[in-house]
């Protein structure tokens, strides 16, 4: 009997070692799953919060050519021209909204103005919604990928890179692509968003403050994913 006894034990013991690292290995993978979606959460949360708050301009080119990259610019140019007295005294994103939305059909004659002046006869579409963003950089404020509210501009067969700014708050009327974003600016930004979402996009280039550079890369990173696989499959049904 003792012999049987001896021999059973390292079987009893090397079954508790076995189900020790099954628990183990449950319990990890909760902690994992439970970060997963706390972080997650915080990226939709951040996401949402910025895309109910801002409103971007979105200017597609026919295609990648030069002269059709050229024509976007002129494009672009014309309809900042138009916006920005219209969009001048509008203190709150419900009211940029309903502005751009009763200018559409304007928007697009303006467009096809300058199209026609440059000797093309590309068709022009503009549409107020929500439309997937990658990271984008406006002086020293920073927008986290993710999908926001915007006018969107289509030339063409919009086959050709992008370009964005922000309408409200009026970003798209000052010079942000070099420099700093002037204080007015980003007055009307901190009074628009929560001070999480403020901060997150006012400092998240800056090394000294390593949280909210995290915090601005988790949405990136969550966010971006889901542009990266939208853009993928609207290539594909194009």
């Amino acid at each position: 009997m003792s012999k049987g006894l001896l021999y059973f034990k390292p079987i009893a013991s090397g079954h508790r070692t076995s189900n020790i690292i099954k628990i183990c290995m449950a319990v990890l993978l909760l902690v994992m799953l439970g970060a997963w979606v706390i972080t997650y959460n915080y990226a939709e949360d951040v996401n949402a919060g910025l895309s109910q708050n801002l409103v971007r301009l979105h200017v597609v080119a026919n295609s990648d050519s030069k002269a059709d990259q050229a024509l976007k610019l002129k494009v672009r140019d014309a309809i900042i021209e138009f916006m920005k007295d219209k969009l001048a005294a509008s203190k709150n994103i419900s009211e940029t909204r309903d502005i751009i939305n009763a200018n559409l059909e304007k928007i697009e004659q303006v467009s096809s103005k300058i199209i026609k002046e440059n000797n093309s006869n590309y068709n022009v579409k503009a549409s107020m919604g929500n439309y997937s963003f990658p990271t984008k950089t406006y002086g020293d404020i920073a927008l986290p990928a993710g999908e926001y509210q915007a006018l969107k501009v289509v030339i063409g067969d919009g086959a050709g890179a992008n370009w964005w700014c922000v309408l409200f708050p009026p970003l798209c009327f000052i010079d942000a692509t070099h420099g700093t974003i002037p204080d007015s600016v980003k007055q009307d930004l901190k009074t628009s968003l929560s001070s999480e979402e403020y901060k997150l996009i006012t400092t998240a280039d800056n090394s000294e403050d390593i949280p909210v550079k995290i915090r601005f890369k988790v949405v990136e990173l969550f966010e971006g994913s889901k542009v990266k696989v939208t853009g993928a499959v609207n290539k594909m049904f194009r």
